[in-house]
């Protein structure tokens, strides 16, 4: 069984990157203590405060999709659209490098 990895792209109305930031220090904590999480990492993009990138990786496809149904994960999803310009983009990357 291999791990599940998850670039994810977000991107705050002008000016609110900071209420992302809080957000997710919120979250962070309940995330990374779900069985099979091994990676929730958020990185905001160098010249943008308002963009963002979040990096997870599951031990399981079964572990990620646990973590969608969480109360936490769901307050998340209600909360979220107050402060972004638009839904994530989530890519998912294979789980081996091509080069």
């Amino acid at each position: 069984m291999s791990t599940v990895r998850l670039l994810i792209m977000i991107t705050t109305q002008p000016g609110l990157g900071h209420r992302q930031v809080e957000a997710f220090e919120r979250l962070a904590p309940a995330v990374r203590a779900e069985p099979g999480c091994l990676q929730y990492d958020l990185h905001r993009v160098a010249d943008d405060p308002d963009r963002f990138v979040l990096l997870e990786e599951w031990a399981s496809r079964e572990a990620l999709a646990a973590h969608d149904v969480t109360p936490h994960m769901i307050e998340a999803g209600t909360a979220n659209p107050s402060f972004r310009a638009a839904p994530a983009q989530v890519l998912e990357l294979s789980p081996d490098p091509v080069a």
